[in-house]
């Protein structure tokens, strides 16, 4: 069975100037600064600040859900990936504390952001051959983990539909 190119070591050779990382491992690497990065973006975003939330609550969903890019990175391209746990969870849990769908969805946008200016910022440990299709799987997999995110949403919409109308 041969290497994906998201598993490959990215940059194949080393020319001696800079060793090469695997995006994975960029991001497993940084995975405390992505998650700083996207704090500070969220903070410059009233819509998602009008929340009060305590940096646990905002962002101990992240560790897991980075994993799970991760892992995706590391699958073979043949695989079918699996669905997300910790975005379910999260969208149960950003429904509990009042987000809307665009608030959610503003989250996961700034996640790709914070995921891509992380490995912007190592560009020089990537073979740039390389980076596109890890870009493509890390965007399918946020959005994957958003759609997951948004079936909670609507299945908590339904449950307090369905206590309304009963109580009605």
């Amino acid at each position: 069975m041969g290497e994906s190119i998201k598993s490959a070591r990215v940059g194949g050779e080393n020319t001696g100037a800079r060793p090469t990382e695997t995006v994975a491992g960029i991001l497993e690497r940084q995975l405390d600064v992505v998650i700083k990065e996207w704090l500070a973006r969220v903070e410059k975003e009233p819509d998602l600040t009008a929340i009060p939330l305590n940096y646990q609550e905002r962002t101990g969903h992240l560790p897991q859900l980075l994993h799970d890019v991760i892992r995706r990175l590391r699958m073979d391209e043949e695989s079918k990936a699996p669905i997300s746990e910790a975005a379910a969870h999260h969208g149960d849990l950003r429904s509990k504390q009042g987000y809307t769908v665009a608030m959610a969805v503003e989250e996961s946008r700034l996640l790709q952001v914070s995921i891509f200016s992380t490995l912007h910022r190592s560009e020089s440990h990537l073979d740039f051959s390389a980076i596109l299709p890890a870009v493509v799987t890390i965007a399918d997999e946020v959005d994957a983990q958003l759609k997951q995110q948004m079936l909670r949403f609507m299945a908590a919409d339904v449950a307090k539909a369905a206590k309304a109308a009963t109580a009605a």
